[in-house]
């Protein structure tokens, strides 16, 4: 071989061997702590950041689209990928990026809390309707059936979580709003027209629920998204919001109707409220955005499988179906059991203001303490509280004052209960997901809000009229949801009652 080619093969061999080796002592990025950074999901925080639990592990699920389609598996990053990726821009999802207040974040909190007011505020006012249509328009039906208008309300709404969680995931808030906006008022006015029941089926249950839904879960996935260390306050001052709506609302609604009162009429009474809500939610369209900006994907209904596969969320959906099985029967019933009970029908009117203003304090504090002794410990002690309360009170409590201090200390304790829930959801998940699994999670607890009130109405039907086999209805569905609750925060951090999760 001529020494001129073998020595430019020399050169370049030695050129080559020389550039890996520059290319392999390249010092690997790294974090403050010495350790090499890895450019995945791990930067993403498990949500409890003061805990040891390992939440919640990289899904298999949030790559990106084209991935879902094919089904290939995301292939390894190369060196160049992983400087890239370091080098990139915040992402949004580590707890430093999380403004966790601001102008633009409480105004988030702020649009949240108007349309907390007109959808589940509404929700809070079920009892009216249960009493004015036994009374008025639906008195040939029981008081079991009557109940399916209300709890077919209550489910439609929740269970259209599953849908609009996705929606929002892909989209952003804006679009469900505006069109929930619309959808929401547009069935309030149908209901105002309504004489039959199966027009109070279409026009409340369905149609207008399927709006508040809307407005309600773009609501509650905006907040999460702008809060880390204080989204437990900040989701509790905004669901005050509801309170409020079940203290003015019921108020506002029995007055108008009294033909002793103001005499307007069930019709009108509906629309004057219509045109509040239409008020209250286009400020929520103004305001309330997602700090994430929308990454629009085709459907992939193993998302929703996933959600219900991951044990911790499956865990929390038992423990939320077994509170809201039972949790609506006092709002629904407690009214018509007052006045069977001989208590003045003056008083009856404010009982559900009564619960829904002490409500607003129990969705504000235990956020405000879930935040410093862990949102799973206050969780536990509100529905044991709840279970206490309805067997210790509620079944002995025969006078005036015992079922007004039931109402007090339950309207607290539910409140929390509300308050807390998307909090513990936001706990466990990717806040990339938190439209599709809270959306999930409300889905699968809505059949238990559309159950319960008609078990517990037919149970009273068969009793003759009595509300013991209720009232036990109710208090051990609280005791079953508290043990699903401590298997939940078992399967976290064990048997350490010290610990803060």
């Amino acid at each position: 071989m001529p020494r001129s080619t073998t020595s430019d093969m020399s050169d370049s061999s030695n050129s080559f061997i020389a550039a890996e080796k520059a290319a392999t002592n390249q010092p690997k990025p790294r974090s403050e702590s010495g350790t090499t950074v890895r450019p995945s999901l791990d930067r993403i925080p498990t949500q409890i950041h003061h805990t040891e639990a390992a939440i919640y592990p990289e899904p298999a699920n949030v790559v990106q689209a084209d991935m879902e389609k094919t089904g290939v598996a995301p292939t390894a990053q190369t060196d160049g990928d992983v400087e890239a990726a370091v080098s990139s821009p915040s992402t949004g999802f580590n707890p430093a990026d999380f403004p966790d207040g601001g102008l633009e974040a409480w105004l988030v909190v702020l649009g949240g809390w108007c349309a907390l007011f007109c959808t589940f505020g509404l929700i809070n006012c079920v009892g009216v309707f249960q009493d004015y249509y036994l009374r008025g328009p639906l008195s040939d039906y029981s008081a079991s059936e009557v109940s399916w208008i209300t709890s077919m309300q209550v489910w439609c709404m929740t269970f259209s979580g599953a849908i609009f969680g996705r929606v929002y995931d892909s989209y952003g808030p804006r679009p469900l709003l505006i069109g929930g906006t619309i959808v929401y008022v547009f069935g309030l006015m149908m209901t105002s027209l309504a004489t039959e029941y199966y027009q109070f089926i279409l026009a409340q249950s369905l149609v207008s629920s399927m709006g508040s839904s809307a407005a309600f879960n773009a609501s509650l996935a905006s907040v999460s998204s702008w809060f880390f260390r204080r989204r437990a306050a900040a989701l509790g001052i905004m669901v005050s919001g509801s309170s409020l709506g079940g203290v003015v609302l019921p108020i506002m609604m029995t007055r108008m109707i009294d033909p002793e009162i103001l005499n307007v009429g069930f019709p009108w009474t509906i629309r004057a409220v219509a045109f509040l809500f239409l008020g209250l939610l286009t400020v929520s369209c103004f305001t309330v955005k997602s700090r994430l900006p929308p990454n629009p994907r085709p459907l992939v209904l193993r998302e929703y499988v996933d959600t219900l596969r991951d044990p911790n969320m499956a865990l929390l959906i038992c423990g939320f179906f077994m509170f809201f099985w039972g949790m609506f029967l006092p709002f629904t019933y407690i009214i018509i059991q007052a006045k069977e009970q001989g208590m003045d029908p003056t008083l009856t009117t404010y009982l559900l203001p009564i619960m829904n203003a002490v409500s607003i304090l129990g969705r504000i504090l235990p956020g405000i303490v879930a935040d410093k002794m862990g949102r799973y410990n206050v969780m536990i002690i509100i529905v044991v509280f709840s279970a206490i309360v309805t067997l210790g009170l509620w079944i002995p409590g025969r006078s005036d004052v015992t079922v007004i201090l039931f109402m007090v200390l339950f309207g607290f304790s539910s409140g929390g209960f509300i308050s807390l829930g998307p909090a513990l959801i936001a706990q466990i998940s990717d806040i990339r997901q938190i439209g599709i699994r809270t959306g999930t999670a409300f889905a699968a607890q809505s059949f238990g809000a559309l159950t319960g009130s008609p078990i517990a109405g037919a149970i009273v039907a068969a009793q003759g009229g009595e509300y013991l086999g209720l009232q036990l209805f109710c208090g051990m569905t609280m005791v079953v949801s508290t043990c699903f609750l401590l298997v939940a925060r078992y399967r976290l951090v064990g048997f350490d009652l010290k610990k803060i999760v």
